[in-house]
């Protein structure tokens, strides 16, 4: 078996239908999806199969929405990789997959996360930026001179593309100060992974504190470090800090590569993942081959893949 990166995917991927043809066709999907309408006490598989959309977008629904069919498209190939990478709340797919949280866990975990994230910031305070065309060190320059209020780099996704999140009129002057050739509002709810996701972070550690957490059976690498992480101890400090600090994906894939990586497997719907290492990954000696799991068929595809066929 090729040395291979299982991926994640966070806030954003969320589509209406996501899951449903594992859901019709699968009684595992099935289990897995009635364990989570039962923890969750509201149907998630009917809002992952009909929405609304505007419902599902929701960083409460998102969150626990997203964990369960990546958690459930990994289970459903039936393999284990070399090391797994999850993007913000996918590091928490990522370590269910590993067996560091069960998926009861991880589920509430998440729910929770969702609703204290939504509750950190008042709507309509904090926002969030992509920056294109313009280096790390060069933002974070730059982000130190705005005087209007809190506003930091919230996620490193690659060379090319970086996010700043802060107070909304912050985040308004660094766009006027970086000057990039591309810059984009991004519409979300609240000013992820800044300082001001501190009430947040408060209470998820109290969460985390009372959890069972697992050294991984695979390496993990971690959104606060970008580097690979194997023991429990490390697994609850990157989920108590991740909240407050950049999702540092650009390092973490370079980090995968370092291993070797030879194919990568995005799990859930999109291929948001996939396609920022497409993009990071052109300057390797040797690209990975990528793949992504939304349904059945392209789930055979990996197989096939994985099998030489």
């Amino acid at each position: 078996m090729k040395t291979s990166l299982f991926l994640f995917p966070g806030q954003g991927s969320q589509t209406v239908g996501m899951g449903k043809d594992f859901y019709e066709k699968s009684e595992e999907a099935k289990e897995i999806f009635r364990q989570a309408d039962d923890l969750l006490g509201f149907s998630l598989s009917k809002l992952c199969f009909d929405g609304p959309e505007e419902e599902l977008k929701l960083t409460s629904n998102t969150q626990p929405a997203l964990l369960t069919v990546s958690y459930l498209a990994y289970r459903l190939l039936g393999q284990q990789p070399a090391l797994a990478a999850g993007h913000s709340l996918g590091e928490y797919s990522a370590l269910v997959a590993a067996g560091s949280l069960s998926f009861e866990q991880a589920l509430k975990l998440v729910a929770n996360r969702g609703k204290y994230m939504m509750e950190a910031v008042p709507p309509g305070l904090g926002t969030m930026a992509a920056i294109m065309g313009l280096d790390y060190g060069k933002i974070e320059e730059v982000l130190k001179e705005v005087s209007s209020g809190l506003v930091q780099v919230a996620n490193w996704n690659s060379d090319e593309q970086i996010v700043i999140a802060g107070e909304k009129r912050a985040v308004e002057e660094a766009m006027e100060k970086l000057r990039a050739p591309r810059a984009v509002l991004l519409q979300v709810s609240g000013p992820f992974h800044t300082k001001l996701m501190s009430p947040a972070a408060e209470k998820l550690k109290a969460d985390l504190d009372l959890v069972t957490i697992k050294d991984p059976a695979f390496p993990v690498i971690s959104n606060y470090t970008g580097k690979i992480i194997t023991t429990a101890a490390e697994v609850k400090e990157s989920l108590t800090k991740q909240i407050v600090n950049p999702v540092l994906w650009y390092p973490s894939m370079m980090t995968a590569d370092q291993q070797g990586i030879e194919v990568a497997v995005e799990f859930g719907p999109g291929r948001v993942l996939t396609g920022l290492l497409k993009r990071i990954s052109r300057r390797w000696p040797k690209p990975p081959a990528l793949y992504n799991i939304d349904d059945l068929a392209s789930l055979e595809k990996v197989r096939q893949a994985e099998s030489g066929g």
